[in-house]
C-alpha cells in the first residue's frame, strides 16, 4: 500500500480547509487552487502550496476546468487529488481523468460515480437492490409535448432534479402542468450552470416527508460499513439548513432498516470510499423512499463524525491509498461503530432573513466565533477583514454541537450562536435560533417544508449591533464634524473628580419630601411647605438653566454623573426641575436621545428627590394643540415615569387652557403647581393691563381648580424687588397658598428679586447653580445661600456641597461652548422687550444665522412693538416665538410698526402669526387687537373657544395600531408611542437615527459633538455592566472614491470603518444607475449577482409574468418577472453583467 505524500484539494472555502486539516495531521503536504476572484480565501493560505487557476475564466468555471487543475497536480507533484463537495467532486470524468494522469481519485471509483452519481441510474440500483423508489421519469427530452405527457404520466405535484449533482441546485417544484415547461427550462439551466450538465429528470413529490441520510464507507475489498443515519429534514429551497445526528425521531427498527437498505444500494456496485444515501420517509405511512446517492463527503459529515468518533475525510484518504476499512476507521466490524450522544449542525450563511434571504456580500468588519465544550466550527471566510464575494456559496460557518441528549445538543448550539458576532454582512443567525427554539423543532414534528409552513420562524428582531452603529457615528462625525458646531473650535475632554464624598443615608436630610408625597399625598406636603420656615429652593440647572444659556443642548450622560449627588448631597433641596419644555422635543432632535430613558434614569439615581417638569398647559411638551386624551395620556404616563411636580402654565395666561392638563395630574396624586406667568409691572400706573388685582384673580381660580402650589413663573425677569414684595404678601394673603416664585437673571436684579419675596412670605424660589445661573439663566443657588445665612429662613443646603457640584457644571459647561453665545452681562434693556430668558439666547442665534446680529438693539426695540401690536400679551414659548419672528420679519424687510398698523400698507404675516391670531394658542386677557386680527385673518374666521376642543378624540388603542402600522412595528411601548403622539416626525427622525448609529447618548460629549482624536480611548457604557472600550488609530486619506477609513481597536479588536467624507467633492466615473423605489416604472436588483440572461429587448410589448430576466447569484438562480403588461423602454444591463442590490435592470414606458 503506498501512501499519499503530497494531495492537491481540487475545492475552495471550508471544506478545502477541512481536507488540509485532516492531511497534515497525517503529515502529508497540501497544494490549493484557487480562481482570481477567491485570491483572499483563507483556504489558499492553509496550504502548504498554492497555485491560480482560471485566467479569463469565470469565478465558478475556473474551479470546474478539469484540464488546467490536472496540469496543476502534475505540476506539483501530488499523488493524489481530493475533490471535496460540489464543484468537480461528482464527475465520473474527473475521477477518469486524474486516473488517465496517475493521479489518484479520493473518492469512489468512475464507473461507481457513473452508476450512482447519475440519480436516475441510482433509482435501478436501488430498485435492484429492493429498496422502494418514488415514481420518477427517465432522462427528461428537450421536446415540451413530450415532457407535458411525462408529467402526467407520473402526476402531481412534481420535483425536477438534476441527474449530476446536488445541494439544490437545479431543482424545481411542479404543481400543475402550466408550470412544467417553465419550471423544467430554469431547473436544467441552472444545473447546467452550477454541474456543466443539464441532465434531469422528474419525481413525484411526496408533500409531508422528513429527509433521511446514511453515511456510507467502502474499502476496495468490497466491505462496507454504515456509519449510521443523519436528519436534514430542516430545508429552505431544498438547501439543508440544520442537520442532526442520529435523528431524532427514528426508532432502532426504523434505524436498522434504512441502514440496511443504504448498505444494500452500495454493495450492488461496490462502492468504495466515503458516499452517502439519501432517503425520504414519508410521514404519514414511516415509509423510506430511495431518493439518491451522493458519491463524495457532505457538508453535514461533521455531526456523523461526532457521535461515531471516526474522521471521515482521514478514513477517504486511508481508503484510498488502500487501507481496508477496519484500518481506515479503527473499527472491527459494523456492530463496533456506535452513536455515542447527539449532535446538530448549522450552517451560518450571509443569507438575509429580513431581506427574503437575498446572500449578502461585502467586508466583514467584525468576527467573534463561539467555542468551548462540545462545539467545533468548520470554516473558511469568517474572520474580521474577510471579503465576502458574490461569487460562491453563501456558507460563512459551520458550527457543530454535540451532547448527550438531542435536548442539551439544542441547547448547547442555542448558547453558542448567541456567543457569534458577525458584523459587516448580514448573517442567518438570528433565523436559524427561532428554528432551534420552536415547539415543532424540539418536539420532531416537523417536514422538510416546516420552513415554508412556518411563518413565525421570520419573527425577530434584528440584532442591536450597538458597537458597529455607535463606530459608525463616531467616525462619521470625526470625518464630518457634527453640523450643530461645525468651524467651531474642539472642546478636549475633561476628567473631574468631587472634593466631597456621596453622603450616607444616615448623613442626609431627616426630611425626605419625596417619602411624604408617597405616604400622605400632595396636600399633606403642601401644608408642609406652608407650616415650615425656610425658604425652600429648586435648582434649574438640568432644565431651564442650560435652556436659557446653551440652547437646551445639555444631554443627559452629564446629568447623570452628578444626579446621585443631588440625591444624597442635596437633598434639603425642594425639587430637582429636570424635564418638560424644550428639554423634550431637543433631546429627540438635536441630542438623538430619548427624554423618557433620561427621566427614567434621573429617576433611578435620585429615588429620593422630588422630580419637577414644565407642562405647556393643553399643548403638554408641544407647540400645538392635542386631542384631550393625547394629553393626559402624556401627564400620566409622566407621572409613572417620576415626574412628582407638574409645574403647569400657559402662554397667554388662560386658565381654560390649563384646566385639562390640571386636572390631569390631579387625577395622579402628584404635585400640581399651576402658574402665573408675570409680565408687565405691577408697580407702572401706565401698564393696567397686568394689575395686582389681575394676578389675585388669576391666583384665586387656579385656586379653585385644586392646585397644591401657585407658581408665578416670571420667565423674562420682569418682577422688580419691590413689586415682588407686594405680589407675594397679596397673593399668599388672598389665597393661603404655598408660593413657588421662577425668575431670570437677564437684569441682574434676580437674586434682589428672590430676597425681597422672601421678606414677603414666599415659599420656594428657582435658582440655578453657580456655574449655570446669571444672564438668561435663573439666580445663582450659592449666593442665594449665603444671603440666607443668620436670617430666620436660612436655608439648610450646605455651601460646600453647592460649590463641590458647581466645579463639576463648571467643567460640563465648557464642552458646550458652541451653544454658549448669550449675553454674559446683564441686560437692563430686558425692561424694554421683555423676553423670556430662553428666547433671549435664541433670537440671538436666529439673528446672527439671518446676518442681522449687528441690528440687535433695533431687534429688541421691533420686539417690544410687536408686543404693543398684539395687544401686550404674556410671552413665553410658544407665544414667545410668535412675537420674536415677526420681530425678525420686520427688521429684515424694514417694515416699520406704524405699517403693520395701518390698515393700507400690505404686510404679509409670518404663519405662526396666522396661527396666533386664529386662536389656536388661545386667547390673551381681553383677546387680540380686533385690527390686526382684521388685517392679518382678512375674511378668515378665528376661534374663541379652547382650540384642543375642537380636535376629536381617536382610542388610543386605534392611534396605537395605525402608528405600528406607519412605522412598520409590530408592537410599540407606551413612551415611544406618546412621543409620536406628540412629535410624529422628530420621532420617526429619531428613530431613523437610532436604527443607524446606536445609542449616540452614551458617547461622551466631547465625542458626540466633535469625534475622536488619534491614540484617544474612550469607555462608553452601553449598558449596566456592558461597557465597550474605544480608541482611535487612525484615518486614512480620501480614496478616489471619496471614501476614508477609520482604523479602531474595540475592546482591543482591529475595526475598520468606512466612511464617506461629505467634506471632499468626488466625480464617481462608471456609476451604475440606481432604481427608484418609488418609481413603479423601475425594475430594481433584487440581490447582487450576475445577468445570467436577458429575456426581452428594448421595444418589447410584454404581459403579466413574462420572464424579463434571470439573475446567476452564488449558484442559484433568480428569475425576475412582470408584475404588469408593460413596455421595455430601456435595458440597463446584458447577460454577463454584475450587479448590485437596487441597480437599476429594466425601465418602463
Amino acid at each position: 500500500m503506498a501512501e499519499f505524500r503530497k494531495i492537491l484539494i481540487a475545492n475552495r472555502g471550508e471544506i478545502a480547509i477541512r481536507v488540509m486539516r485532516a492531511a497534515n495531521e497525517m503529515g502529508k503536504s497540501t497544494v490549493a487552487i484557487f480562481a482570481e476572484e477567491d485570491k483572499l480565501s483563507l483556504h489558499r493560505f492553509k496550504a502548504d502550496e498554492a497555485y491560480k487557476i482560471g485566467e479569463g475564466l469565470g469565478p465558478v468555471a475556473s474551479y470546474l476546468n478539469i484540464k488546467e487543475i490536472i496540469s496543476v497536480a502534475k505540476k506539483a507533484e501530488v499523488d493524489a487529488i481530493h475533490p471535496g463537495y460540489g464543484l468537480l467532486s461528482e464527475k465520473p470524468e474527473f475521477a477518469k481523468e486524474c486516473g488517465l494522469a496517475g493521479i489518484k481519485f479520493i473518492g469512489p471509483t468512475a464507473e461507481s460515480m457513473e452508476k450512482l452519481g447519475n440519480k436516475a441510474n441510482a433509482r435501478k440500483i436501488a430498485e435492484k437492490a429492493g429498496v422502494p423508489v418514488i415514481p420518477a421519469s427517465n432522462i427528461l427530452p428537450d421536446n415540451p409535448e413530450e415532457l407535458v405527457k411525462i408529467a402526467k404520466n407520473i402526476g402531481f405535484p412534481l420535483m425536477l432534479k438534476a441527474s449530476w449533482g446536488g445541494g439544490g441546485r437545479g431543482m424545481r417544484l411542479i404543481n400543475n402542468i402550466e408550470e412544467v415547461e417553465k419550471n423544467i427550462l430554469e431547473g436544467k439551466r441552472e444545473a447546467e450552470n452550477a454541474f456543466g450538465n443539464s441532465e434531469s429528470f422528474l419525481e413525484r413529490y411526496i408533500k409531508n416527508a422528513r429527509h433521511v441520510e446514511v453515511q456510507i464507507l467502502g474499502d476496495k475489498g468490497g466491505n462496507i460499513y454504515h456509519l449510521w443515519e443523519r436528519d436534514c429534514s430542516i430545508q429552505r429551497r431544498n438547501q439543508k439548513v440544520i442537520e442532526r445526528a442520529p435523528a431524532p425521531y427514528l426508532n432502532d427498527k426504523q434505524r436498522d432498516v434504512v441502514c440496511e437498505m443504504a448498505t444494500a444500494i452500495c454493495k450492488q456496485v461496490r462502492y468504495e470510499c466515503a458516499g452517502t444515501v439519501e432517503f425520504l420517509m414519508d410521514i404519514n405511512t414511516n415509509e423510506f423512499f430511495f431518493i439518491e446517492v451522493n458519491p463524495r463527503i457532505q457538508v453535514e459529515h461533521t455531526i456523523t463524525e461526532e457521535v461515531t468518533g471516526i474522521d471521515i475525510v482521514r478514513a477517504q484518504i486511508m481508503l484510498s491509498e488502500g487501507s481496508n476499512l477496519n484500518d481506515a476507521i479503527g473499527k472491527r466490524n459494523q456492530s463496533e461503530i456506535v452513536c455515542n450522544g447527539h449532535a446538530i449542525q448549522c450552517r451560518i450563511t450571509t443569507e438575509d432573513p429580513l431581506n427574503n434571504f437575498i446572500p449578502d456580500y461585502g467586508r466583514i468588519t467584525a468576527y467573534r466565533g463561539a467555542t468551548g465544550m462540545g462545539i467545533r466550527l468548520d470554516g473558511g471566510t469568517a474572520y474580521s477583514g474577510a471579503i465576502i464575494t458574490r461569487f460562491y456559496d453563501s456558507l460563512l460557518e459551520k458550527v457543530t454541537a454535540w451532547a448527550p441528549t438531542p435536548e442539551d445538543a439544542i441547547s448547547r448550539m442555542d448558547r453558542a450562536l448567541r456567543e457569534f458576532r458577525i458584523r459587516g454582512v448580514s448573517t442567518n443567525i438570528s433565523f436559524v435560533e427561532n428554528l432551534l427554539k420552536h415547539k415543532k423543532f424540539r418536539d420532531n414534528l416537523y417536514t422538510t417544508k416546516f420552513i415554508d409552513e412556518t411563518p413565525e420562524l421570520f419573527q425577530f428582531s434584528e440584532r442591536q449591533d450597538r458597537a458597529t452603529k455607535l463606530l459608525n457615528y463616531i467616525a462619521k462625525t470625526t470625518i464630518e464634524g457634527h453640523p450643530e458646531v461645525k468651524n467651531k473650535e474642539k472642546i478636549k475632554p475633561f476628567k473631574f473628580e468631587f472634593r466631597n464624598k456621596i453622603k450616607s443615608s444616615e448623613e442626609r436630610s431627616s426630611v425626605n419630601l419625596k417619602s411624604l408625597l408617597e405616604t400622605r399625598g400632595a396636600p399633606a406636603l403642601s401644608n408642609w411647605v406652608l407650616n415650615q420656615k425656610q425658604l425652600l429652593l429648586t435648582d434649574t440647572t438640568m432644565r431651564d438653566g442650560h435652556q436659557s444659556l446653551l440652547a437646551t443642548r445639555m444631554r443627559s450622560i452629564d446629568m447623570l454623573k452628578v444626579a446621585n449627588r443631588y440625591n444624597n448631597n442635596l437633598s434639603e433641596l425642594f425639587s430637582v426641575e429636570c424635564w418638560g419644555g424644550a428639554t423634550f422635543d431637543v433631546a429627540y432632535r438635536f441630542l438623538q436621545e430619548c427624554p423618557w430613558q433620561r427621566l427614567r434614569d434621573l429617576r433611578k439615581r435620585m429615588p429620593d428627590s422630588l422630580l419637577q417638569m414644565l407642562l405647556r398647559g393643553s399643548n403638554g411638551v408641544g407647540y400645538t394643540n392635542y386631542p384631550d386624551n393625547y394629553v393626559k395620556y402624556f401627564v400620566k404616563l409622566a407621572a409613572d415615569s417620576g415626574i412628582d411636580v407638574f409645574r403647569v402654565f400657559d402662554s397667554l395666561n388662560w386658565v381654560e387652557n390649563m384646566r385639562l392638563s390640571m386636572d390631569a395630574v390631579l387625577e395622579t396624586g402628584k404635585i400640581l403647581e399651576a402658574s402665573i406667568c408675570y409680565t408687565g409691572d405691577i408697580l407702572d400706573p401706565t401698564r393696567t393691563k397686568y394689575s395686582l388685582k389681575y394676578y389675585v384673580k388669576m391666583a384665586k381660580e387656579l385656586q379653585k381648580l385644586g392646585t397644591h402650589i401657585l407658581g408665578l413663573k416670571d420667565m423674562a425677569g420682569l418682577l422688580k424687588p419691590a413689586a415682588a414684595k407686594i405680589l407675594v404678601k397679596t397673593i399668599k394673603e388672598e389665597t393661603g397658598l404655598p408660593i413657588h416664585l421662577h425668575t431670570h437673571d437677564t437684569s441682574g436684579a434676580g437674586i434682589a428679586t428672590l430676597l425681597s419675596a422672601s421678606e414677603a412670605g414666599v415659599d420656594i424660589v428657582d435658582c440655578a447653580m453657580d456655574s449655570f445661573s446669571g444672564g438668561t439663566s435663573q439666580p445663582c443657588l450659592g449666593s442665594l445661600v449665603e444671603s440666607l445665612k443668620n436670617t430666620e429662613r436660612v436655608s439648610s443646603l450646605n455651601i460646600e456641597e453647592i460649590r463641590d457640584i458647581s466645579n463639576y457644571w463648571q467643567s460640563v459647561r465648557k464642552l458646550y461652548m458652541a451653544f454658549d453665545e448669550g449675553v454674559n452681562f446683564p441686560a437692563s434693556e430686558v425692561y424694554l422687550h421683555e423676553m423670556p430668558g430662553g428666547q433671549f439666547t435664541n433670537l440671538l442665534a436666529q439673528a446672527k444665522s439671518l446676518g442681522l446680529d449687528n441690528k440687535w438693539p433695533e431687534i429688541a426695540k421691533t420686539y417690544a412693538d410687536v408686543n404693543h401690536i398684539f395687544g401686550d400679551i404674556v410671552k413665553v414659548t410658544p407665544s414667545s416665538k410668535v412675537v420674536g419672528d415677526m420681530a425678525l420679519m420686520m427688521v429684515a424687510q424694514g417694515i416699520s410698526k406704524d405699517q403693520v398698523e395701518d390698515p393700507n400698507s400690505e404686510i404679509i404675516f409670518p404663519e405662526s402669526v396666522i396661527d396666533m391670531l386664529k386662536g389656536n394658542l388661545g386667547q390673551p386677557p381681553g383677546g387680540f387687537p380686533l385690527n390686526i386680527i382684521k388685517k392679518a385673518l382678512g375674511s378668515e374666521n378665528y376661534i374663541k373657544e379652547r382650540p384642543g376642543s375642537k380636535i376629536k378624540e381617536k382610542k388610543l388603542l386605534d392611534v396605537r395600531k395605525d402608528v405600528c402600522s406607519n412605522l412598520s412595528l409590530k408592537e410599540i411601548d407606551d413612551e415611544d408611542f406618546c412621543s409620536y403622539l406628540m412629535y410624529p416626525k422628530v420621532f420617526q427622525d429619531y428613530l431613523l437615527h437610532h436604527s443607524q448609529f446606536g445609542p449616540v447618548r452614551c458617547l461622551p460629549t466631547s465625542v458626540f459633538f466633535y469625534g475622536m482624536e488619534n491614540s484617544q480611548e474612550i469607555s462608553v457604557e452601553i449598558d449596566p455592566g456592558k461597557t465597550l472600550e474605544i480608541r482611535l488609530q487612525a484615518v486614512s486619506e480620501v480614496n478616489e472614491e471619496g471614501d476614508r477609513k477609520v482604523f479602531f481597536e474595540l475592546n482591543g479588536q482591529p475595526r475598520i470603518i468606512r466612511i464617506p467624507d461629505q467634506n471632499i467633492s468626488v466625480s464617481k466615473i462608471h456609476q451604475k444607475p440606481k432604481a427608484d423605489s418609488n418609481n413603479p416604472k423601475h425594475l430594481a436588483a433584487p440581490m447582487p449577482g450576475a445577468i445570467s440572461s436577458v429575456a426581452v429587448k428594448k421595444g418589447d410589448s410584454i404581459k403579466k409574468g413574462d420572464v424579463l430576466l434571470i439573475i446567476e447569484a452564488m449558484k442559484m438562480e433568480t428569475v425576475l418577472n412582470a408584475e404588469n403588461d408593460c413596455k421595455i423602454k430601456t435595458i440597463f444591463i446584458s447577460t454577463g453583467s454584475q450587479i448590485d442590490a437596487k441597480d437599476l435592470l429594466i425601465e418602463f414606458e
